[in-house]
């Protein structure tokens, strides 16, 4: 007989990506007051791993942020406000309601997948949210925020934030599941503003971040 098989070594946090409630914390203490020194061993995760996060069949929503600043590609630490959220979604004349996946498109993943490519532009920094436009898309009650870009939120940081600030608000306060390195470009192309959110996650148990490959169904 002939057949084919894998071993893997490497790291979960690559490409189209999860953050789970137990990647980021602030001080120690993570998502429901849990410790990191309780929690967090060798082996994995004990509390908070990828298993426990459930599938996700929800509303998607995509914001064309770049196309709303007048820009192919937004800037390096260019800063995405709860402003700029509500300015795109009435541009887009499309509403923000609980439970919804959200996704902010501002043209960075193109760095690494178009015809210009500049890998280390890419990883310098990136555009994204600020802890404010983290809190308000969690107070709207998004079960997930997701960007094309590796972090999410604007690096360098924005002004008087602290370092991840946004993923310590999203995960830590207000279990917000974030996405990242999501290809946003084909949808914004499209046209399309909402769609069928799905995704399954992989249960690797103990693990912190899990690379996806979810679907926007129109």
């Amino acid at each position: 007989s002939s057949y084919n098989d894998d071993v893997f070594s490497g790291w979960l946090g690559i490409g189209s990506q999860i953050d789970g409630l137990g990647h980021v914390g602030r001080s120690h203490e993570y998502y429901n007051g849990h410790k990191g020194a309780d929690f967090a061993q060798p082996g994995g995760l004990t509390k908070l791993g990828v298993e426990n996060i459930p599938p996700i069949v929800a509303r998607g929503v995509v914001l064309d942020i770049a196309g709303l600043k007048g820009k192919p590609v937004m800037d390096a630490g260019e800063v995405i406000t709860p402003q700029d959220i509500q300015a795109a979604a009435a541009a887009q004349n499309v509403e923000l309601r609980e439970g919804d996946v959200v996704l902010l498109h501002t043209g960075w993943l193109s760095l690494l997948t178009g015809e210009n490519t500049d890998p280390a532009r890419y990883g310098r920094g990136e555009p994204g949210i600020d802890p404010a436009a983290a809190a308000y898309l969690a107070e709207l009650g998004a079960v997930a925020v997701g960007a094309d870009t590796w972090g999410v939120e604007a690096v360098p940081f924005a002004p008087g934030a602290g370092v991840f600030e946004a993923h310590q608000v999203l995960l830590k306060d207000h279990s917000v599941y974030i996405l990242e390195n999501m290809v946003t470009e084909e949808l914004v192309a499209d046209g399309v503003d909402e769609f069928l959110f799905v995704l399954g996650v992989t249960r690797l148990r103990g693990a912190v971040q899990m690379m996806i490959n979810p679907v926007a169904i129109r």
